[in-house]
């Protein structure tokens, strides 16, 4: 059985920083490209950040350019995204999501709140 398990998230002050990870279970972690989405209520669920299975391609959403890193470590099963100078508008709930071709597996989400 599948499982990514999401952690770090947080109330955290404009400007802050913050850090989620995303710990995978039940697959073949290298085989498998790693993503972080969001979403608000009411909201379509957005792309925020991928990671290719071979740790070097990367892409992030316009958005976050200059403030969001993603970065993985395979020895851990493990996938981070290092959130720097949050802003009110990155209020959501994040997601990990892993993907292979045509499949794809999802975490339950974890809060994140940027508020004074």
């Amino acid at each position: 059985q599948v499982q990514l398990v999401e952690s770090g998230g947080d109330l955290v002050q404009p400007g802050g920083s913050l850090g989620l990870s995303c710990v995978a279970s039940g697959l073949t972690f290298n085989d498998y490209g790693m993503n972080w989405f969001r979403q608000g209520l009411g909201t379509e669920r957005e792309f925020v950040a991928g990671i290719a299975n071979d740790g070097i391609g990367i892409s992030r959403a316009e958005s976050v350019k200059g403030r969001f890193t993603i970065s993985r470590d395979d020895a851990k099963n493990t996938v981070f995204l290092q959130m720097n100078n949050l802003k009110p508008a990155d209020t959501d709930i994040y997601f990990c999501n892993a993907r292979k071709g045509f499949t794809e597996f999802w975490g339950q989400g974890i809060p994140v709140t940027v508020s004074s």
